[in-house]
């Protein structure tokens, strides 16, 4: 029996393997943006499909503001545009919208994927929950 993860995974092959059965299984939506100043979308999981109405496959390219509208506090897309900025890692709850127009609360940590130092792409967990 391995004694950690890493034995388990030693070829990359292994480690994004087990990547995407995290993702792809998850109860929460997994965004994943590229490091552009746009911060395009280049991956979304099925339960994005099921928090948002919009179908993975549709949104890549786009940006994750697709889902903000009139109800979106600025002030918390200012606050996570600094973190992004930063380098750092973010965690807030915001009014966004489905693909239908429909408004819900959405908790969300957005963390970098770093090489070295060097950011390469942003991945962002969302979860739909109350104001409370």
């Amino acid at each position: 029996m391995a004694s950690s993860l890493e034995q388990v995974l030693e070829g990359k092959n292994a480690g994004l393997a087990l990547l995407q059965v995290l993702a792809e299984n998850s109860f929460d939506s997994i965004v994943v943006t590229d490091a552009s100043p746009a911060g395009k979308i280049i991956y979304a999981n099925k339960a994005f499909k099921k928090l948002t109405g919009h179908d993975p496959a549709d949104v890549l390219g786009q940006t994750p503001r697709i889902l903000q509208g009139p109800g979106t506090d600025k002030k918390v897309i200012d606050r996570l545009s600094s973190a992004l900025k930063a380098g750092g890692r973010f965690e807030g709850k915001a009014i966004n919208y489905k693909k239908d127009g429909t408004p819900f609360i959405m908790h969300w940590r957005v963390l970098p994927i770093k090489d070295r130092k060097t950011i390469t792409a942003w991945v962002a967990i969302q979860r739909e929950g109350s104001i409370a």
